[in-house]
Formats: structure tokens, C-alpha cells, sequence
């Protein structure tokens, strides 16, 4: 059902492809709303912990409805990528995943991994624990299930 890498030298190893994706701070869900396909950037954190991707909204929006209707979902991340001196080509590495979304119903869990996104974004204990303490409350958080993982080493050249 899942395809692998066709160009297999640029195929990254399923370590490097999660070192991607532990360090990439966004990147596109795609989910089937109805017959469309429908894609949302987002941030997300990788819980090596538990091997799962974590990313939040509110309650009771779009992004919700579908996933209540179809847990499955793509999510597709790729790094800043770099330039050779003197090259206009960019060389970066992007990750694609399968899985399927859960809920999470912890709250304790809700507010540590919210936490932990935002520590990619800020080293600022103080407002992340305002931006908790306001908006915990009111945080949606949902789990990606990997099921399928391909990386790649992508030369625009």
C-alpha cells in the first residue's frame, strides 16, 4: 500500500529521517475533507519518547471535524535546506509520514507537550507558562500514529 523512495540513493535512513522531523518546526497535514484533499500548515513537536507527532488547535474547528470523520492523514515536513557558494541550487531533506491521528485526552500530557513545542520556538519559561496558563485550558491536542515513513535527499541541481 505505502510506497517507498523511488530514487533510493536519496533515500535518507529512518534515523535521519526522524532527526528531520525532530527538528523541522512546521510542516503540511493533509487530510480528506469529503472528496477534496485539504492541507494545513502547522507546528507540531516528535515525541521520541513515544515515537508520535503532536500538534494542537482549538476546540471545535475544521480541523477537528475532519479528523473525527478520517483519522488518516499525511504529514509532509522538509528542513531550510542550503546553498552550495556560488550555487543557485538548494539541497534539503524532506520527510513524509502516514498515519493515523488520535486524540489526547491527558490533560497533564496536553500541557507538557504544549510546553514542549514551544520550547522550539522560545527559550522563554516565563511566557511559555503564561501561554499555557492562558490557553491550556482551551488546547486541542491531537497524536499522529507513524504507520509509514519515507526521507529524502532532495537536489534542486
Amino acid at each position: 500500500m505505502f510506497r517507498e523512495v523511488r530514487r533510493i540513493r536519496q533515500a535518507l535512513p529512518a534515523e535521519e529521517s526522524l532527526a528531520v522531523l525532530e527538528k523541522a518546526r512546521r510542516g503540511v497535514l493533509s487530510v480528506t475533507d469529503g472528496e477534496w484533499p485539504y492541507g494545513m500548515p502547522l507546528n507540531h513537536y516528535y515525541c521520541r519518547e513515544d515515537g508520535k507527532i503532536y500538534f494542537h488547535c482549538g476546540f471545535g474547528g475544521h480541523r477537528e471535524e475532519i479528523l473525527k470523520q478520517n483519522p488518516r492523514v499525511s504529514y509532509c515536513v522538509m528542513d531550510e535546506g542550503k546553498k552550495m557558494e556560488g550555487d543557485w541550487a538548494l539541497q534539503f531533506e524532506s520527510v513524509i509520514v502516514f498515519g493515523t491521528v488520535s486524540f489526547v485526552e491527558d490533560h497533564e500530557k496536553v500541557l507538557e507537550i504544549s510546553r514542549r513545542l514551544s520550547r522550539k520556538f522560545t527559550e522563554d519559561e516565563a511566557y511559555i507558562e503564561e501561554e499555557v496558563r492562558n490557553s491550556g485550558a482551551r488546547t486541542n491536542m491531537f497524536a499522529i500514529t507513524i504507520e509509514h515513513m519515507t526521507g529524502k535527499r532532495v537536489n534542486e541541481k
